[in-house]
């Protein structure tokens, strides 16, 4: 098929890349014409494992494309997806201006019937929205032709996005219309040949579905957090009561893992939007409004234990961080618990040097030049001169450290785990203090 993705972040860049290495024609769409160029020249602004590459191969391959031009993208392609950002509003709910922006676009130069499938994470009524959008703009170029509107949430996780679209465990059809259904049917065949995985149903049920499932991860986060602050507070290991529980079948082991709060760019924006939506509609959402209470208190709680170690003055301390992206596998900052634990310290008159093996040119585009930020090229580096270690991101490079070296090089021995990435017994022997989630106080033998 021909192909159109408006949209080249994180969502239509990966899903326009998949369906290209599937063997359709694609052109994806931005209004960024510095960021087209760069795409068109193999330049991939985000961080994703084998998204380069696909990039690169398709784009030799003449399968895929990128453009600033609006109606040509459009008239190109029997489907058009949209798949541009719905951040947040400042009373929480998402801004939906430019999925608005992209019908409009579509009404106003769609020349033929086609397909319009919004990607994009919407809420409930996004679908009726842009079918009026479209509609309007059709009038007031005085045509009249036929089209249909179709949702498609995206269920993508950064770090294995290109994984996730080439083998979905679902994939969420919202429409009404047979022929509609059958389209993406056979857009989406060489990705649901095993089994069966795509499911159909109304348009609103399939917008709620996405938001219901990141809603869902984010409860499972939010408990286990409040579960390891009654174990530090009762004596237990959170890491054994996870393990106990998650071999529960019903309960399993996915997102159980305590630490210092969700971030990215979905949890922490679609939990908003859902509490907005609710509120919209009449209904109280309480547990939503807990699970996101609990993860603005989880993301200060790290930075209270180390206030507590240095008895409350951290002024002119310098604290090594490790991690700065909000996840390993990707370069994403946006809502990262490293964000506040380094503008806490910085407010107690702290002074950060920071190490990720992604995130670093993130962290300098969102900060600037600051006197109390130093990016560090190695783990090691951010060791030197340091009053005590921070862990922010479990990635793997930071989880067989040589803890000789951290004592040696640390002016104080100690370690703020915010990802309970090291057995507290073995570091405690080691002759450092170890402080995680959950897992109770481990001061050194």
């Amino acid at each position: 098929m021909n192909i159109t993705v408006f949209g080249a972040g994180y969502v239509g860049l990966v899903q326009a890349a998949v369906f290209a290495e599937a063997g359709h024609r694609v052109q994806c769409v931005d209004i960024d014409a510095a960021k087209v160029r760069a795409l068109n020249e193999g330049q991939i602004p985000i961080f994703e494992p084998d998204l380069p590459g696909l990039v690169a191969r398709n784009l030799r391959e003449g399968r895929l494309s990128f453009t600033a031009d609006v109606a040509a993208g459009v008239n190109l392609a029997e489907v058009l997806f949209i798949a541009v950002g719905t951040p947040s509003n400042e009373d929480g709910s998402a801004d939906q201006s430019h999925v608005a922006s992209v019908a409009k676009s579509i009404g106003t130069h769609m020349s033929a019937p086609r397909i319009v499938v919004i990607k994009s994470t919407v809420p409930v009524g996004t679908n009726e929205m842009v079918r009026d959008i479209i509609a309007g703009a059709m009038r007031e170029a005085g045509r009249e032709i036929g089209f249909d509107v179709a949702s498609n949430p995206e269920f993508l996780r950064e770090g294995a996005a290109v994984d996730d679209c080439t083998k979905p465990d679902r994939i969420i059809i919202g429409t009404t219309s047979k022929h509609t259904e059958d389209v993406l049917r056979a857009l989406y065949a060489p990705f649901n040949r095993s089994h069966d995985k795509l499911i159909v149903m109304d348009p609103r049920s399939a917008e709620l579905t996405k938001y219901a499932a990141n809603a869902m991860l984010a409860t499972r986060i939010s408990f286990m957090n409040e579960i390891a602050g009654l174990a530090d507070r009762l004596g237990a290991d959170v890491e054994l009561i996870r393990k106990g529980i998650g071999a529960d079948p019903r309960i399993g082991y996915a997102f159980l893992y305590p630490g210092i709060g969700f971030g990215g760019s979905c949890f922490p924006k679609d939990v908003r939007a859902l509490i907005r939506m609710a509120g919209l509609a009449g209904d109280e959402p309480l547990i939503l409004n807990a699970v996101q209470q609990r993860n603005a208190l989880q993301k200060h709680m790290l930075v209270d234990k180390i206030a507590r170690y240095f008895g409350g003055d951290l002024k002119d301390k310098t604290f090594a961080l490790w991690g700065l992206a909000f996840k390993p596998k990707t370069n994403d900052m946006r809502e990262a618990p490293a964000l506040h634990i380094m503008e806490a310290l910085w407010a107690a008159g702290a002074t950060v040097r920071a190490y990720d093996p992604e995130a670093m040119d993130e962290c300098a585009r969102h900060y600037g030049p600051r006197d109390d930020l130093r990016l560090v090229a190695s783990r090691d580096a951010a060791l030197d001169g340091a009053d005590a270690l921070i862990i922010a991101t479990e990635w793997k490079v930071f989880q067989s450290p040589d803890f000789a070296a951290i004592k040696g090089k640390l002016k104080r021995p100690v370690i703020f785990d915010g990802r309970n990435i090291f057995d507290p017994a073995y570091v405690a022997a080691q002759g450092i203090d170890y402080f995680a989630i959950g897992r109770g106080l481990r001061p050194a033998d």
